[in-house]
């Protein structure tokens, strides 16, 4: 298995911004000392989640300071870059990383349409803002001269400059959660992450994704490298007892879910309403937290004592995961409190699964 670290941290106020951006970038030179192969920047504005906002900047810093780790983006909001200036910053990033960018890409958040706001936008044209980006990324980098003629862009350009050192580009993800998706990125080759996806659903789900695979042609290499791939994403907290980390993980959750639901009440303009299919019981806000924070905890998180969560992971394993993506900083934990759960995980928890 493989071990990927992904950061959606908070900082409760601007006077910590400066110093949560450091602690940041020591979580990540940690992961990479500890043996995780990957680490996941998540992007998000004005309220003090992602506390970089810009995770393209952000990265340019951690691909300084690392020299192993590959460095994704869970994901690229790409209605909020113009598609051209994103295409010269990640094949930048790519030369600056020595080829270790892996780029999710999404259409922003359905939760959030203060961030389209902020930008000038609303989510309406999402979907379409973001395919037609993805088609200029996939073509920018293969073609010269490019040239486009979108409903959002019409573009010419000559040449791009630097060209990525993995071609004919860094692979781009897709975030995954319906059936049908899972079956589509199989069809296309197209790498996958996917989040709070109970363990009963996984075995199926991947499944889907193989029999994509397969029904696009893709080679027998291809096929494993990117089941292998697969990433599933769960929050992760080892502390030293199992009631001690689920004390403690539980007030955590309770305090994101509380600075989650109140920017929302707060920030989203009165004619938005999030799409019923897009709640659950952790972003529902009709749902209490006594009901949310049971349900994350048992579809959505590995906690407790080192022996207990090797015992979470090899039930991961057992069906079919070989790619946990692992959030370790929730709502505004302590940098100390980040790094020790951290150390336990890595050092307690993943060397028993790295030659699976």
């Amino acid at each position: 298995m493989q071990f990927g670290w992904l950061t959606l941290a908070l900082s409760p106020s601007p006077e910590e911004d400066a110093a949560r951006i450091g602690q940041q970038i020591e979580q990540v030179c940690c992961a990479e000392r500890l043996g995780f192969s990957d680490v996941w920047l998540t992007e998000h504005y004005f309220t003090g989640e992602s506390v970089y906002n810009d995770s393209l900047l952000f990265a340019s810093a951690l691909a300084m300071k690392t020299s192993r780790i590959r460095i994704g983006f869970a994901v690229v909001q790409t209605p909020f870059h113009h598609p051209v200036r994103l295409a010269v910053q990640l094949s930048l990033l790519d030369n600056l990383s020595g080829g270790r960018i892996d780029v999710g890409i999404g259409k922003g958040t359905v939760y959030n349409e203060y961030e389209f706001v902020g930008h000038g936008l609303r989510s309406d044209d999402s979907r379409e803002r973001m395919e037609e980006a993805v088609e200029i990324l996939q073509r920018i980098w293969r073609e010269a001269p490019f040239a486009y003629d979108g409903r959002f862009h019409k573009i010419h350009v000559p040449e791009l400059r630097p060209k990525p050192v993995q071609q004919p580009g860094p692979p781009l993800w897709r975030s995954v959660i319906s059936p049908g998706s899972f079956t589509e990125c199989g069809r296309l080759g197209v790498p996958i992450l996917t989040a709070r996806l109970p363990v009963e659903r996984i075995k199926e789900r991947w499944a889907l994704y193989e029999a994509g695979l397969h029904a696009g042609g893709h080679d027998a290499a291809t096929c494993k490298r990117l089941l292998a791939q697969s990433a599933l994403w769960r929050n992760v907290y080892v502390a030293e007892s199992d009631a001690q980390a689920e004390d403690e993980l539980s007030a955590l959750l309770t305090e994101t879910r509380h600075h989650m639901m109140h920017v929302r009440e707060a920030y989203n303009p009165p004619d938005f309403t999030p799409g019923p299919e897009t709640l659950n019981p952790w972003t529902d806000p009709k749902v209490s937290d006594s009901v949310a924070v049971p349900y994350v905890l048992s579809t959505g998180s590995l906690y407790g004592s080192p022996a207990r969560v090797r015992e979470q992971v090899a039930e991961l394993r057992d069906v079919g995961v070989r790619h946990l993506l692992c959030q370790t900083g929730f709502g505004a934990m302590s940098h100390a409190q980040n790094i020790a759960s951290m150390q336990r995980f890595g050092e307690q928890v993943m060397p028993a699964f790295w030659h699976d």
